[in-house]
């Protein structure tokens, strides 16, 4: 599988052009709505819409994306104190992407720029399970200890990131859901930073199209699975 940026963009849908152009759309008018809209907010959410209909793509331009994403969004997270989202996009959604960029180029679907998908074995959703109690516990403390606001709300949002990355990992439909529950988690957060700082309603439409993106990648990842067991049969 290779990073082709042309054939990526060439791959997409007249729904997921629609859907992309939509989501522009939506982040892009909350912004002009916004007293002072931040440019820096306005950015990282047209990249973060972008790179989510690769995701659902199943394709390598979607992880290089959500790199990308992750900084901006560290960067605009830490200037609202959400300490939570710094250490879990920065510290965790960016590493693994880079680790599932490298895990989806070396299973490609047969020889398309399709990303093989698979399934979670019984033993891996053990250990996810664990691994999810451990982080949440370590950095709900962390997170309180540098004063974070809304602590318990970006607590969740750190598990909820957790078993989305890891997912993402594994190839799996299910990261879809995890990064919707996510979302669901980002709303809350950044409607309560709005209501002090109106410039991050753009935040709030980012995750709000998030949402429909993620919907969108779990029903393409269910599809993508069902077609591949399809022509292997």
């Amino acid at each position: 599988m290779r990073l082709d940026l042309r054939k990526s963009f060439g791959e997409l849908t007249r729904f997921e052009w629609g859907l992309w152009l939509v989501s522009l759309a939506v982040v892009a008018g909350s912004y002009l709505l916004s007293p002072e809209g931040s440019v820096l907010n306005l950015l990282t959410s047209l990249v973060g819409v972008t790179g989510l209909i690769f995701i659902a793509k199943g394709m390598l331009l979607g992880q290089v994306i959500t790199i990308v994403f992750s900084i901006l969004y560290g960067i605009v997270s830490w200037v609202f104190a959400y300490y939570g989202e710094v250490l879990t996009y920065l510290g965790m959604t960016a590493p693994m992407a880079v680790v599932a960029l490298v895990s989806w180029a070396r299973h490609p679907y047969k020889e398309s720029a399709e990303v093989e998908v698979a399934r979670v074995s019984g033993r891996q959703a053990a250990w996810m399970a664990v691994w999810t109690v451990v982080v949440t516990v370590v950095f709900y403390f962390v997170l309180r200890a540098l004063g974070t606001t809304n602590l318990g709300v970006s607590t969740l949002s750190v598990s909820t990131s957790f078993v989305a990355v890891y997912l993402t990992w594994l190839r799996s439909p299910w990261y879809a859901l995890g990064y919707a529950a996510n979302d669901v988690v980002l709303i809350v957060l950044w409607v309560m930073a709005s209501v002090v700082e109106p410039d991050y309603l753009p935040m709030v439409a980012c995750f709000v199209m998030f949402l429909a993106n993620d919907i969108y990648g779990f029903v393409n990842w269910r599809r993508m699975s069902r077609c591949q067991r399809k022509s292997e049969d």
